[in-house]
């Protein structure tokens, strides 16, 4: 056995990986959008199995909160004010040095997600809202690359894998999102631990068959889990291929990535928190910014980030020009306070 593949003794003795199936792996590239619950858990997973290139976007910033589920992070984390992307790239370059561990600071609009998906062999879902998971889908059928939709709130949770041609899409199975107010968040429901690791564990398994050119062992249904009321359900959505007036995958109009569904602005996920975003990504100067917001009190800033309180909210800006704003789910005052603040 090749010394570099030790490590791996234990998952190539499972016939379905084997070394031929391993060396699959350790060649494969995946880009993970989101490193919050489900995204740890599955780069944990990923880099532990050996995958070579891993691609970590994810735009957020830890906070204590996410300590309860999010595997990868510490408090230490918390007090640096680090990336979520950044910091556990900084883990798991500690857990396995073969990986290539790429973190990317961005939020994933459709300017950007050709870019950080286009050289994927796979594509992951660990993000908390469904715009991003339209984005994805539209991407993934364009570009024809396979991916595993994923999701969990409260005590339940759900997983799907979408092969381009061979499975029905996102769209075929949800053809729109909740709207506000149907469904629950994590700040409405909460969510517990165990169901983000048996809904990422599900998508780790998928992502295992898939590297290693098991397309006959992916499965065709949408598994649901609630480890609350122990329930599973597998439910079948193969028949819907080719049955359904899809408009991503039949009509192949990508509605989300050409501009003609999402926004600008996105409420965060149990956060009492809005994302403001520009749609030409900025290059602040932390420097020069802290200068003219330091009549406000107290400015903190290293390379990834700069945060500061007004009118009693906390604002997090990013390189970019983006800004999380703490302290309201209301789109509009986010907006103008980001104008107020930061400028246009």
């Amino acid at each position: 056995m090749n010394p570099s593949l030790e490590r791996y003794s234990r998952q190539m003795r499972f016939y379905g990986i084997a070394e031929a199936g391993q060396r699959k792996l350790v060649d494969a590239h995946v880009t993970l959008c989101g490193c919050g619950a489900l995204g740890t858990v599955v780069a944990n997973a990923l880099v532990r199995a050996g995958v070579g290139h891993l691609r970590l976007v994810d735009r957020d910033f830890i906070e204590t909160h996410n300590l309860q589920r999010q595997v990868l992070f510490d408090e230490h984390d918390v007090a640096e004010n680090l990336p979520k992307a950044e910091a556990a790239a900084r883990k798991l370059g500690a857990i396995n040095s073969q990986v290539y561990v790429e973190p990317v600071v961005t939020d994933i609009d459709r300017t950007n997600i050709v870019e950080l998906c286009q050289d994927a062999d796979l594509i992951l879902d660990g993000t908390d809202n469904f715009e991003v998971r339209y984005l994805i889908n539209d991407v993934a059928v364009k570009l024809n690359k396979p991916w595993v939709y994923g999701g969990s709130i409260g005590s339940h949770g759900q997983s799907m894998t979408i092969l381009p041609g061979l499975t029905p899409c996102l769209r075929c199975v949800f053809e729109a999102a909740p709207t506000a107010g149907e469904a629950g968040t994590c700040e409405t429901a909460g969510v517990l631990p165990p169901i983000v690791n048996i809904v990422a564990s599900f998508q780790v398994a998928e992502a295992l068959k898939i590297l290693t050119g098991h397309l006959d062992k992916v499965s065709r249904e949408l598994i649901y889990v609630d480890v609350w009321e122990n329930t599973l359900r597998r439910i079948k959505i193969a028949p819907l291929l080719g049955k359904v007036d899809c408009p991503c995958c039949q009509r192949r109009r990508f509605e989300w990535l050409e501009g003609d569904q999402g926004s600008q602005t996105t409420t965060l996920c149990g956060r009492n928190a809005v994302q403001v975003a520009q749609r030409v990504p900025a290059k602040l100067d932390f420097e020069e910014m802290a200068r003219h917001l330091e009549t406000l009190g107290d400015v903190s800033y290293n390379r990834f980030l700069l945060k500061f309180n007004a009118e009693g909210h906390e604002f997090t800006v990013f390189p970019d020009g983006r800004a999380i704003i703490k302290g309201t789910s209301d789109t509009d005052k986010a907006r103008t306070l980001y104008a107020k603040y930061i400028g246009h």
